[in-house]
């Protein structure tokens, strides 16, 4: 269990599902991490069940709207100034609207394009000096199977999550000289928190709730997020070490129609 010992990670939306996962993972394997998110008190419980479920792991917290321009640089310089270094840079934050175009605010468009996608542009800049010193940086962007099957209905964020693959191909492109290696990981439907809580405040059943995966992908159900945190994982690590410049798939074979 040491595929990233040594090494330093910052991972955005750490407080639950997806990052939190990261999170517990990257610890188990090794790295020290820097988990960021603006809800002090979901960032306090992520890194104390850590804590508990991984004996000795180097975990921090920083609260902080990666929203804002000026959050990137404080949350870099606090990684470095508590672990030293920065090798791996994991961009999961990531908000939702239910909006059709047709009826899209401004002020919806301008705050998901700032967390789902000036974040994650923000960040990598700052990061990018001590990636590069690293010698062995990498950048997993999390994006989303809608990136490439958009929905009525969420556009704002479908659009955000196809920018975020267009960004990682150019950056891929940008720093391969450097050596850092970007790419993106693609999930499908993942029992999050955040639906947990949606499902229970519209009343749905657990029937209801595992008819909507076994309708979007070939495997008939959700993703746990520690199953979308073990791509990342690979992505982060020597075992990637040839992979650059890819959206991969954690999707369960995603469809936009009912499997037979």
């Amino acid at each position: 269990m040491s595929r990233l010992e040594g090494r330093v990670a910052i991972v955005t939306g750490g407080a639950g599902g997806i990052g939190a996962a990261t999170g517990r993972l990257f610890c188990a394997e090794g790295a020290s991490v820097v988990l960021a998110d603006h809800d002090a008190g979901a960032m306090a419980a992520a890194c104390a069940a850590i804590r508990k479920d991984v004996p000795g792991a180097r975990v921090h917290d920083v609260v902080a709207d990666v929203g804002a321009e000026a959050s990137a640089a404080n949350i870099v310089a606090e990684t470095e100034r508590v672990f030293g270094r920065i090798d791996v840079l994991v961009n999961n934050a990531g908000i939702r609207a239910y909006e059709p175009l047709a009826q899209a605010k401004r002020e919806t468009w301008e705050r998901l394009l700032a967390v789902n996608l000036l974040s994650y542009a923000y960040l990598s800049r700052e990061a990018l000096p001590a990636l590069r010193a690293s010698g062995r940086g990498s950048i997993v962007n999390v994006s989303s199977m809608h990136a490439f099957i958009p929905r009525a209905g969420m556009g704002q964020y479908d659009v955000t999550k196809s920018g975020i693959v267009s960004m990682t191909r150019t950056l891929a492109f940008e720093e391969a000289r450097h050596g850092v290696r970007v790419n993106a990981v693609c999930p499908g439907a993942t029992l999050t928190p955040f639906h947990e809580k949606r499902f229970a405040a519209a009343g749905q059943t657990r029937a209801q709730i595992e008819a909507i995966a076994a309708r979007s992908c070939l495997l008939r159900r959700w993703a746990s997020p520690r199953e979308i945190a073990y791509p990342i994982l690979w992505l982060a690590s020597d075992e990637a070490s040839y992979v650059t410049g890819t959206a991969l798939m954690a999707d369960g074979g995603g469809l936009t129609t009912q499997p037979p």
